[in-house]
């Protein structure tokens, strides 16, 4: 049922995806460019950055584009961050504004430098991102502030309607995949969130070596957890000094893991090669 990744071997056809192209494209890499924003999009080596800038969509990434972590998945740089930029929420909150985008993502570095992990500005930038755009619902893709449950508690006052924080993997490879991270805190974390009645979403990527059972268990970790929404998709290699794919899951394999987890009480279930952790996010909206 999987697809054995050799060295020399070309992308499965399943993993193809659409080219940037269009007026919307271009337009959403402007403003990008001229705001002085970073999106996930193309920090993270997005394979549908084509497809979401095209439909005037992208994945904001605030905090800087250095990570004070070294996940092996991650193209995100590892490097000392800059300073802090506290007009960032402002320039953010006018490009969503521009765009007219009636739903936004929004994620960032981990920044373990900072006392409060950055908890205070992502408050911040939720109530700017609102005060500006009164009518645009927000998902933020957190990342663990190291599970204390007061930096969370100042996301989760700032209301935005759907609060994410990605497993990743499977609880045998988190060592292996994920800095610093660990499976049982990001379970805290997607808990802290579901007590708060707010939408917990969740994700995590396959190819990485893992067995279908233990997906299943991650599964049942993350609703015992109250998490509503899973995103599953394809690792790809970003680079080559990063975890190499051990194996390409066909697109049965993802439809499979898409009914299981609706048997299981998942509100929403994207699962299929290309998906990601914001793909068709303003669909979990209302969990």
């Amino acid at each position: 049922m999987t697809v054995l990744k050799t060295e020399r071997e070309p992308l499965p056809r399943w993993m193809k995806s659409q080219l940037p192209k269009g007026e919307s494209y271009l337009k959403v890499k402007r403003l990008v460019a001229e705001h002085h924003l970073n999106t996930i999009c193309t920090s993270g080596n997005c394979p549908n950055k084509g497809e979401c800038w095209s439909a005037g969509t992208a994945s904001f990434m605030i905090l800087g584009d250095k990570c004070t972590r070294n996940c092996r998945f991650c193209f995100v740089q590892n490097d000392v961050p800059d300073d802090v930029d506290w007009m960032e929420p402002l320039r953010l909150a006018k490009t969503i504004q521009t765009l007219g985008l009636k739903h936004c993502v929004v994620t960032s570095v981990t920044r373990d430098d900072l006392t409060d992990g950055g908890a205070g500005f992502w408050a911040s930038t939720i109530r700017k991102i609102k005060e500006l755009n009164p009518g645009t619902t927000i998902e933020t893709l957190i990342p663990d502030f190291n599970a204390h449950p007061e930096l969370i508690k100042m996301v989760i006052d700032a209301r935005p309607d759907v609060i994410s924080h990605n497993m990743e993997t499977v609880r045998r490879l988190t060592p292996k995949v994920r800095s610093t991270a660990r499976y049982e805190r990001s379970l805290r974390v997607i808990a802290l969130i579901s007590e708060a009645g707010i939408v917990s979403k969740s994700g995590i990527m396959v190819g990485l070596g893992e067995l279908e059972e233990e997906v299943m268990q991650t599964m049942d970790d993350l609703r015992a957890a109250g998490c509503k929404v899973l995103t599953i998709g394809q690792y790809l290699q970003p680079d080559s000094n990063l975890l190499p794919v051990v194996e390409y899951i066909r697109p049965e394999v993802f439809e499979r893991y898409r009914a299981e987890g609706m048997k299981r009480g998942f509100s929403f279930v994207e699962s299929s090669p290309l998906v990601r952790s914001s793909y068709h996010a303003e669909r979990h909206v209302n969990g």
